[in-house]
């Protein structure tokens, strides 16, 4: 059984940072595209971010790229993602998902993330 369990998020201000975890288990990570989606409050889904760690590639949503980085211990089954210069636009509830940006196939529960000062 797939599991994915996020941790990390809070209440942060303006201009801090945050890092996500995303603990893995039940399928082989090393081989599987993971991604980062939020759900900002009243609003649809969007994509932030996609890692293919197979072949070292990561991809960003223009409205995260420079500031957000996605990266993988694959010692660990650990998906993260290192929020950094927050906004209050960024403010939402973050789910890792497994698979590459618009096709997954399990999510976790997802972790609040509230910038405010």
């Amino acid at each position: 059984e797939v599991q994915l369990v996020e941790s990390g998020g809070g209440l942060v201000q303006p201009g801090g940072s945050l890092r996500l975890s995303c603990a893995a288990s039940g399928f082989t990570f090393t081989s599987s595209a993971m991604s980062w989606v939020r759900q900002a409050p009243g609003k649809g889904l969007e994509w932030v971010s996609s890692i293919y760690s197979y072949i070292g590639n990561t991809y960003y949503a223009d409205s995260v790229k420079g500031r957000f980085t996605i990266s993988t211990d694959n010692a660990k089954n650990t998906l993260y993602l290192q929020m950094n210069s927050l906004k209050s636009e960024d403010t939402a509830v973050y789910y890792c998902a497994k698979g590459p940006r618009g096709d997954y196939s399990s999510w976790g529960q997802g972790t609040q993330v509230t910038v405010s000062s």
